[in-house]
């Protein structure tokens, strides 16, 4: 417990530190991740106001004893507020018993119709348009926060393995899929990452495939990309297997997309521009004639979302790596009429290089 007040208080001093680069006296923070990041509120309806000296959790009746238990062990700065249907009446309590002129608000998560009723009910305060101001600090993983993502890479390395079992000839998309989330929440996952991708045949075509009716068959290339949800916490990983003999261009194909992949990987370190990563991969399938079939970025990274800054793209042209930064690499070449390939392992950036955390084996193409 006393890692996690460590962990909050300095992320709340973090994120004050910033106030004076955009020019804040407070910061309205609504997205649920960065609720939960800068209090450890686990409810789904929380909000937060954090000043220089305060930070205000407004939550409702539902979650009201919950954020007290969670918010308390933090001191005396978080202070819980019940709302009712008397949200901005509250907000605006808050508002001037902080002296606050100007509000800081999550551009990428406040709708229009939301900012247009902050205009409404809160007046005499400029709104600030922020954006990604706490994602960039949750870039770092701390090291509690490290073993939680351990944690749930470990728990989709064993669902893989248990879950081969249940392949067969017959078998649909859905079912595999099913079976994959039933293992990791029998394992300890409180859910899957995200929407079970499974992709075979020519459906491998499409990068972000989720499980259909289709029935998988002998001789076909399955693409599965799967992560488990533990406390929290994410993990994101791709594998590929195919059902009876591969095809001379199957194994190609995987092969080329391994090799693209492990470049990838060498160039992680710190103090490598993501562009770099990204490019060291890409000029793998590029230099192979696949330029147009690879059509999406390297990675991103993961923490309490499945998709968080940084994001592994050559268009990002200033973004440095860091220690403590946990991406994904994860190329693919997508043929239509044909099918395709992905290989995506969780990687942790170090003060020496990196460590893949994924221990899938991946080194050859499965043949089931």
């Amino acid at each position: 417990m006393k890692g996690e007040v460590i962990a909050v208080n300095a992320r709340i001093k973090s994120l004050c530190a910033a106030f004076a680069q955009h020019d804040l006296d407070a910061m309205l923070i609504s997205k649920t991740q960065n609720v939960r990041y800068l209090s450890d509120f686990t409810g789904t309806v929380g909000t937060l106001i954090v000043t220089n000296n305060n930070v205000y959790l407004f939550t409702d009746g539902r979650y009201l004893e919950q954020a007290k238990e969670q918010v308390a062990k933090h001191g005396q700065q978080f202070k819980v507020v019940k709302i009712n249907d008397d949200y901005y009446q509250k907000l605006r309590q808050a508002i001037q018993e902080s002296n606050i002129s100007r509000l800081g608000f999550e551009t990428d998560f406040i709708s229009y119709e939301k900012y247009d009723k902050l205009l409404q009910e809160i007046v005499n305060i400029k709104l600030m348009p922020v954006k990604n101001i706490t994602e960039q600090l949750r870039m770092i993983k701390n090291n509690q926060e490290l073993q939680l993502i351990q944690q749930a890479v470990a728990i989709a390395d064993q669902a893989w393995s248990k879950m081969l079992r249940f392949v067969q000839p017959g078998i649909t998309e859905k079912e595999l899929a099913l079976e994959l989330e039933i293992i990791m929440r029998r394992l300890g996952a409180e859910d899957r990452a995200f929407d079970i991708i499974v992709a075979a045949g020519l459906r491998g075509a499409l990068p972000h495939g989720v499980a259909s009716n289709r029935v998988i068959q002998t001789g076909d290339l399955v693409t599965i990309d799967f992560g488990a949800l533990y406390q929290g916490y994410h993990s994101d990983i791709t594998r590929n297997f195919v059902l009876g003999s591969p095809g001379k261009k199957q194994l190609k194909i995987y092969n080329l997309v391994l090799e693209a992949q492990l470049a990838g990987i060498k160039k992680v370190a710190a103090g490598v521009a993501v562009a770099a990563v990204d490019l060291a991969a890409r000029a793998v399938i590029k230099n192979y004639g696949y330029a147009p079939y690879f059509t999406h970025s390297t990675g991103h990274g993961v923490g309490l979302a499945i998709h968080e800054l940084p994001r592994i793209s050559h268009l990002e042209k200033q973004l440095i790596l860091q220690p403590g930064m946990v991406i994904t690499i994860e190329p693919g070449i997508y043929l239509p009429d044909w099918g395709g390939v992905r290989i995506e392992d969780m990687v942790l950036v170090t003060e020496t290089g990196c460590c893949v955390l994924t221990k899938t084996p991946k080194a050859e193409l499965l043949i089931i």
